[in-house]
């Protein structure tokens, strides 16, 4: 058996140098790593990885010239490359960041053969190709969303999705925490939000909620898979559960019922009573306080039931909250139909052939320094149908195949916004038709990979032809990892 190319990875490395002999790990290999804990830490996460499959014991062992050595030197590579060099003495992972040695573990694993994935022991033989691979991302922002809301997902299944994210170097998870159907964080302060208005989802089911400890159980793994989580509070619309579990925050004192539709754009916070803000500075408050990343989402778009006058008199009260307690906005693109605070990130999730008006407002915003996350809907939802016949998902925005949602660029995508004004790209999977870890799976393979290419792999590298071969040989590592994916005709599995 021969090793895998080196240059056979997804997102694609930013330089790769084929040469020389391969690198086998025998029973006789160790992982070598300094006596810090983070350092160790990885080296545990791969070992851990190979152990089952190889059946070989491969102990943490002090510097020395042979095996897989995990080195972090200061200053070097950025704050997520790393190189990977490989040789017939062993592997190198140099990083200047942890998140870069963790990053460098994700390419070793696809250098080695599929079956390295599985949890038992499998013949090998376990070759790595030999060369250089040079490599750090082209975007700060590489994020992927899960819609907790439309449908509640437990702590273990947003686990098993962040590992599925750290495959393919995903560097946010972005949790849509609330929305008409359901609210998923318990707030102290107004504790009904969770026991009432996080009791049920689409189609009537239980729901759930998320306590505290369930939230940092969330952030710590995150973390661990070096994630940063992100979550969103979606206001003023989108906000039917929290409207029917506190009667005051309506402005006609009345509570309607819960929502278990998919319909959008009827719920609306009362933008002019005074409870409303002392309600938002409540639940940011509480939120940010267990949310140790920069960001926190306040969402903002389809207020179809909020006045543009009162959308902007909100959004204006509401960025200084976040600010207050230490976190940088994002919002839905719509945010820069009001007054973005300096600094706010702008999620754009319009289409191609989106209204030039509503395209030019996101522009000019970003010509005046508002950084853009692109999740072009007719690209990166990952719950868009990928042909008329796919079962599960929605086609609002369009079908989007595997090559749709891969062959553009998120540099010039959006006509009149700097490129510079582009922080990264973030694929977000709305849940109103996915309930089951094998829905995720199917909707978000193989699209999630093409997106985690856009954000980090250089534009120079970006080749539909060369993309799929390298995709369609991830199919037998989805395979290993019982990852059930679609089998789209456009890739030559």
């Amino acid at each position: 058996m021969k090793a895998s190319p080196l240059g056979r990875v997804v997102p694609a490395p930013a330089s790769v140098t084929p040469g020389g002999s391969p690198y086998r790990i025998t029973s006789s290999t160790v992982i070598r790593v300094d006596d810090s804990l983070k350092v160790r830490r990885i080296g545990e996460y791969l070992a851990d990885i190979l152990r089952p499959s190889t059946g070989y014991r491969l102990p943490l062992v002090g510097w020395g010239r042979t095996g897989i050595q995990l080195r972090l030197e200061k200053g070097r590579f950025g704050p997520e490359g790393y190189r990977l060099d490989s040789g017939r003495d062993g592997i190198v992972i140099t990083a200047g960041e942890h998140a870069g040695l963790f990053h460098g573990v994700q390419t070793l694993r696809q250098l080695l053969p599929a079956a390295v994935e599985k949890d038992s022991v499998q013949p090998g033989p376990w070759l790595v190709a030999g060369g250089t691979i040079t490599d750090s991302p082209r975007y700060a922002y590489r994020g992927a969303m899960l819609d907790v809301s439309r449908h509640f997902f437990t702590v273990a299944q947003v686990k098993r999705y962040i590992d599925e994210l750290a495959l393919y170097k995903v560097n946010k998870l972005h949790l849509h925490l609330s929305d008409d159907q359901g609210w998923r964080i318990a707030i102290d302060s107004w504790p009904r939000l969770a026991t009432y208005g996080g009791s049920t989802q689409v189609g009537g089911g239980q729901g759930g909620y998320y306590t505290k400890a369930d939230y940092k159980e969330i952030v710590r793994y995150a973390a661990s898979r070096y994630l940063e989580v992100v979550p969103e509070i979606d206001m003023p619309g989108h906000t039917n559960a929290a409207l029917a579990s506190y009667a005051d925050l309506n402005c006609n004192g009345v509570a309607p019922p819960l929502y278990t539709g998919t319909d959008v754009g009827f719920s609306s916070l009362c933008v002019g009573k005074d409870i409303t803000y002392s309600f938002v500075d409540d639940v940011i408050r509480e939120l940010a306080a267990i949310t140790p990343g920069r960001y926190l989402h306040i969402g903002g778009d389809e207020a179809h039931s909020t006045s543009h006058e009162d959308y902007v008199k909100f959004m204006d009260r509401v960025q200084p909250i976040v600010a207050k307690y230490g976190k940088t906005v994002i919002g839905w693109h719509q945010l820069t139909g009001a007054h973005p605070v300096k600094g706010a990130l702008a999620q754009y999730w319009g289409l191609d052939d989106t209204d030039a008006a509503e395209k030019a407002q996101v522009a000019k915003a970003a010509q005046n320094g508002t950084g853009l996350i692109l999740s072009p809907a007719d690209r990166l939802y990952l719950d868009m149908k990928y042909t008329e016949d796919t079962p599960l998902g929605q086609d609002w925005a369009g079908l989007v195949e595997v090559k749709r949602s891969y062959d553009w660029d998120p540099g010039n995508y959006l006509a009149g916004a700097p490129s510079s004004a582009v922080q990264g790209v973030e694929a977000p999977l709305w849940s109103e038709t996915i309930v089951t870890d094998a829905d995720i799976d199917y909707m978000v393979f193989p699209r999630l990979a093409g997106a985690a290419e856009l954000g980090w792999s250089p534009a120079s590298t970006h080749d539909w032809d060369g993309y799929k071969v390298r995709l369609a040989a991830q199919a037998p590592r989805w395979d290993a990892l019982g990852i059930g994916y679609y089998r789209s005709p456009q890739v030559p599995w």
